[in-house]
């Protein structure tokens, strides 16, 4: 199979490259910069400005997969309204431009896999939210909707569009589960705000695992929820993390501490989704890190935490 993937260079993208090629498939990553990027053997970089189909998109009719993972972090600093427009220009130019290549393409791809994220329901609260569910209405669930938006109409193309609305992956490479473990390794870790907050997450193995299956699925079709099946609230999160680290859980950290420190961004860590995978699994997914516990004994045992 040969996959192109937008965004191919960040962490997600990275993983997926790798996972594809030990697959036996072919890979081209898009890239502002490709001759800076280190590219295995298997993996083509192609130049784009992330806005339109100059120079390359001749090249979708070559492809028979096409994943979008384009997006300005939403961690790299102060939502600035300046950022914020970052953040919604970079989603939503380089959908556009994705879908105008697939419209003019002769031979088309089969299948879309479009990014999104879980805050696309905003602060559910104790409600549990499945892909049926109605999205929020603050900044996060607003950006992932006007995401998602941005490649709807290869729909009306003939091509099958999945969309990932991801949580938090957690790798030994990854800044979320780094940022929840640092407190804790300085012996000051403790539940964020009230704790009460729901924290869907997902081990980068069954991240994975669930692009290529719902990729490869020709039954599956539009959103699902990347989340692992065990539900938990901010208060058992950190103190899970706490006994994998074997140090004290002791210490918390206000909310209004939070506010001060990161703003508007704050609401990436004091609101959470009750976010269920229902949908996932009844298309014959089988995670292979359903619990916390298992997924951070698989990290925590890896060199990068030895």
């Amino acid at each position: 199979m040969n996959v192109l993937i937008a965004g191919g260079s960040g962490f997600l993208g990275s993983n997926l490259t790798n996972q594809l090629l030990q697959n036996g498939h072919r890979v081209w990553i898009l890239s502002r910069n490709p001759e800076r990027l280190y590219l295995p053997d298997g993996v083509a970089g192609v130049g784009w400005d992330a806005k339109t189909v100059a120079g390359w998109g001749h090249i979708v009719e070559e492809m028979d997969a096409v994943v979008n993972l384009t997006g300005e972090n939403l961690a790299s600093g102060i939502w600035t309204p300046a950022r914020k427009n970052r953040f919604l220009s970079s989603r939503v130019d380089s959908g556009r431009a994705i879908v105008e290549a697939i419209r003019d393409a002769q031979r088309r791809p089969k299948v879309l896999l479009q990014s999104s994220a879980i805050g696309y329901y905003g602060n559910s609260e104790d409600r549990i939210v499945a892909e049926d569910s109605p999205a929020g209405e603050d900044f996060l669930s607003q950006l992932c909707i006007l995401w998602e938006d941005s490649t709807r109409p290869v729909e009306h193309y003939g091509v099958r569009r999945i969309i990932i609305r991801t949580s938090p992956v957690f790798s030994k490479n990854s800044l979320i589960l780094r940022m929840f473990m640092l407190p804790f390794k300085m012996f000051i870790g403790g539940k964020l705000g009230s704790g009460k907050q729901w924290v869907p997450w997902i081990h980068i193995e069954d991240q994975i695992g669930a692009i290529l299956h719902l990729m490869q699925n020709k039954k599956c079709n539009g959103p699902y929820n990347l989340a692992a099946p065990e539900l938990l609230r901010n208060v058992e999160l950190e103190k899970t993390i706490a006994e994998s680290l074997n140090r004290p859980y002791w210490l918390p950290v206000p909310a209004f501490a939070l506010r001060i420190a990161l703003g508007e961004m704050s609401q990436m860590v004091l609101e959470g989704q009750r976010a269920v995978c229902t949908k996932l699994l009844k298309s014959g997914y089988t995670f292979k890190y359903p619990t916390l516990d298992g997924a951070l004994s698989d990290i925590l045992s890896l060199p990068a935490f030895g």
